[in-house]
């Protein structure tokens, strides 16, 4: 991955001596990274010419100048033939060590993701990180390290060498790898690794950045949900195993407030105060966004929060509801799914898409309070789940019926096709 290396000389008119003479410098600039250096030269502004990038003239001093301005050219073609005969990566660092003898270790991409992920890990449980997106960086890095391993048989790389085909070859590395990912998992993390080179930018290791060019789209994604067939069908199932019952009694809860996991493994009873109307609602922040979640509470979800407000889990931690890991309340889902024959995978999260479609927008909520209550920052957040449903769109052409009535063309009315009048 050699990088393409240009060459300027030119003046810096802003530093004259006492003589009017300004100092010639040299840019060499590689992948968009520049190396700058004086050349230790004075030139006469009216004896410079910028097109050819040398003094005007036959002079001694001409001669002399432009001679030395040869050497340092070819000092720059001499330091990369030296990287390439070492066998090291043609890149603004090693270059600059060789041009400039200066300059910090090389840095590579490898040890700089490590390092975010172990700061993003120690601030999991904080307002920070949610445990969930400090795995997803996990998972890009490794993805990241097998890509290099894969494609360039290298265990880490200059954060130099990573340039727009890098970064396409890695896009595509993840597309088709043998348990490939999706279009919007491929863009994931991309995003992600986006995120680490950003940092590079921020602390000026590097001038350019290689993702400007990386232009893709999301795919829309038909979001599951149950019906509500499905959901009476769950709600109403008797249950002898009392953790299946107790796991049910949960979902339902989602399925009628819309939490996700976490909110509801983290809410306690001060997240449930009186609201605008009088009645109890929940005000929470979203764990992923921070956004307030502000839910008024209806019937089901009441009856659930009073059937265990005396279990001794939710007594001692002061939890509104005594709920398992998520690995196990997801393993119990299925079991449900199965006993009340439901043909969807059943997962947690599968309830808070419910409560959107379903139980409000279904039922005639406007997309806007949807979105107060899922806690979305955007409104774009919440027209994920603005389908138009099948139910929904029967219910809407009955009213349209209702409202036109059975009128019918006058039998007395004839119509001529193809004439005019």
């Amino acid at each position: 991955m050699n990088g393409n290396i240009t060459n300027l000389f030119y003046l810096k008119r802003a530093k004259p001596n006492k003589n009017g003479e300004v100092p010639i410098y040299q840019r060499v600039t590689i992948n968009g990274n520049r190396i700058e250096r004086g050349t230790g030269k004075f030139v006469n502004p009216a004896l410079w010419s910028s097109e050819g990038a040398k003094m005007i003239g036959k002079s001694e001093t001409a001669s002399l100048i432009n001679s030395h301005l040869n050497r340092l050219l070819n000092d720059v073609y001499e330091a990369e033939k030296t990287l390439i005969a070492n066998r090291k990566t043609v890149n603004y660092i090693n270059l600059k060590k060789i041009l400039k003898g200066e300059g910090d270790d090389e840095r590579t991409i490898v040890p700089i993701f490590q390092q975010h992920n172990e700061k993003m890990l120690a601030l999991v449980g904080s307002d920070e990180h949610a445990i969930g997106t400090w795995k997803n960086f996990r998972t890009t890095l490794k993805h990241l390290k097998d890509f290099m391993k894969t494609k360039y048989q290298i265990e880490d790389t200059s954060i130099f060498d990573i340039n727009y085909a890098f970064i396409m070859d890695f896009d595509f590395y993840l597309r088709t790898k043998p348990d490939k990912c999706s279009n919007n998992t491929t863009i994931k993390y991309i995003k992600n690794f986006h995120k680490i080179f950003s940092i590079c930018l921020d602390n000026e290791w590097i001038q350019a950045d290689p993702f400007k060019k990386y232009k893709v789209k999301l795919s829309i994604v038909d979001r599951g949900y149950l019906n509500q067939h499905e959901v009476d069908a769950i709600c109403e199932k008797r249950f002898v195993v009392h953790r299946l019952e107790l796991v049910r009694d949960i979902f339902i809860f989602s399925c009628y407030t819309g939490l996700a996991y976490i909110e509801v493994q983290n809410l306690s009873r001060e997240h449930i105060s009186i609201g605008i109307d009088g009645q109890r609602w929940i005000f929470i922040n979203r764990q992923k966004t921070d956004g307030p979640s502000h839910i008024p509470l209806l019937p089901i979800a009441l009856e659930l929060i009073e059937k265990y407000k005396n279990h001794p889990k939710c007594l001692n931690t002061n939890k509104v509801l005594p709920i398992l890991s998520n690995q196990r309340m997801n393993s119990y889902l299925k079991e449900i799914g199965d006993v009340c024959g439901i043909n969807k995978e059943l997962t947690f999260h599968l309830a808070r898409h419910t409560f959107a479609t379903t139980v409000t927008l279904t039922n005639g909520v406007p997309l806007e309070s949807v979105g107060k209550m899922l806690g979305h920052r955007s409104i774009k957040s919440t027209q994920i789940y603005a389908r138009v449903l099948d139910d929904k769109l029967c219910n809407d052409m009955n009213v349209l019926k209702q409202k036109i009535g059975t009128k019918s063309i006058n039998d007395n009315v004839q119509v001529h096709i193809g004439q005019s009048g």
